[in-house]
Formats: structure tokens, C-alpha cells, sequence
């Protein structure tokens, strides 16, 4: 089974996700977006093992602590897609864009694309390429617990912004239509920011997606 709890981070209050094998104690952290030791603290806490950090795209608020957490723990970055890697190579502007203090530079282990998969524990991710709020943005997804991990691409009445560099609105609308809400309504998502929903309800009420 796939444990998970929801750590917002940072007076902006970005949802990072914890998630673990109950058989392994094996844990990832999704978007780690800061508070590198409050981070630690809840995998210990927890007598979890950190196995690897997972990035669904390259915006600061949500790779913020990334580039401490990779080298103190040792555990590799995967993600998101290659076509974020400008967002990640330029973290010093962003630091500047969005008021964050500086962070440490990285570079992910592995980039994901459409397709892919990758593992925590003995449990198993679907990789979905979401683009429009970024070009590489990728959501996970848990098939077996119909769970995903959805980034800054669809949260609880709203969708992500598309005025940032590389951003296009029209290309996130169909993403979520036509990649991530027909993988079905039963699906809750966590998003990258505020509460939980379901694909379902999004579908139906969703002013964004009318």
C-alpha cells in the first residue's frame, strides 16, 4: 500500500507530499518546495527511509529544497520533463522572480517523459506529461489506489497559471480533458496548492473546464 501526508511548505503554502511502501518503509518526497528540515523531520518521524525525490516541474516553490535534501541524503532527483530543465538551470532568476531566498543548484538524475514509471518501495507511479503550465510538467499517478499527484496543473476549482515562460493556456485545458480526467472520476488528486478534489468533481464543476 502507498501511505501518503500532505506537508504544506513555506508562507505559500505548497503542498509537498510524503509517500511511502507500507511493506519497505522505502519514502519519496514530491515536490519538496522548502523547509529541508521539517521535511527530514516527518520521514524520521515516521522511521521512513528516503528512497528518492520525485518533481512533477521546475518552479521554485516547488523544487525549492531540492538541492539540499539530494546531497545530504544522497537519494537521486527524478523528474520532471527535459523541457523544464530551463526552469531548473535558471533557479537564480527565480529566486528573483518569486521573493524566495536562494537555493542550491541541481540537476535532476533522471527526466521523465509519457510513459515512464517509477517506483517507491514495491509500489508503482504512472508518469503523465501535463504540459501548459510548464512545458515538462508531469503528474503522477497511483493506478492502484486511484491516486495522483498533479502539480500546478488542476486544483479544487481552478487550474494552473499559464503566463509564465513556455506557459500556454490552451495546451493545459487539453491536457487535463484529454489526458487526465478520462483516466476517471473516482481519482483523487492532491494539487500543488489548497485541498484535495476528484477528477469527477472537477469535471462537473470546474468553471475553467466548461
Amino acid at each position: 500500500m502507498l501511505n501518503r501526508v500532505t506537508l504544506p511548505v513555506t508562507p505559500f503554502a505548497q503542498n509537498c507530499s510524503l509517500v511511502w511502501c507500507s511493506d519497505t518503509k522505502q519514502a519519496a518526497l514530491i515536490d519538496p518546495g522548502g523547509e529541508t528540515e521539517r521535511l527530514l523531520a516527518a520521514i524520521a518521524e515516521r522511521g521512513l527511509t528516503l528512497a528518492s525525490i520525485l518533481l512533477t516541474h521546475g518552479h521554485l516553490d516547488h523544487v525549492g529544497a531540492t538541492g539540499e535534501l539530494s546531497p545530504q541524503t544522497g537519494v537521486p532527483v527524478i523528474g520532471p520533463g527535459v523541457d523544464d530543465a530551463f526552469w531548473i538551470e535558471g533557479l537564480a532568476q527565480q529566486v528573483q522572480m518569486f521573493g524566495f531566498d536562494p537555493v542550491p543548484a541541481f540537476t535532476p538524475d533522471r527526466w521523465l517523459k509519457q510513459g515512464d514509471s517509477v517506483t517507491v518501495g514495491n509500489e508503482t507511479l504512472d508518469v503523465v506529461h501535463c504540459p501548459g503550465h510548464t512545458p515538462g510538467h508531469v503528474v503522477f499517478v497511483h493506478e492502484a489506489q486511484r491516486l495522483a499527484f498533479v502539480g500546478d496543473v488542476l486544483f479544487n476549482g481552478g487550474v494552473g497559471r499559464s503566463d509564465f515562460p513556455r506557459g500556454d493556456h490552451a495546451t493545459l485545458i487539453d491536457a487535463i480533458l484529454n489526458t487526465l480526467l478520462p483516466l476517471g472520476d473516482d481519482i483523487t488528486f492532491v494539487p500543488g496548492h489548497g485541498p484535495e478534489s476528484t477528477f469527477g468533481h472537477e469535471r462537473l464543476h470546474n468553471p475553467y473546464l466548461r
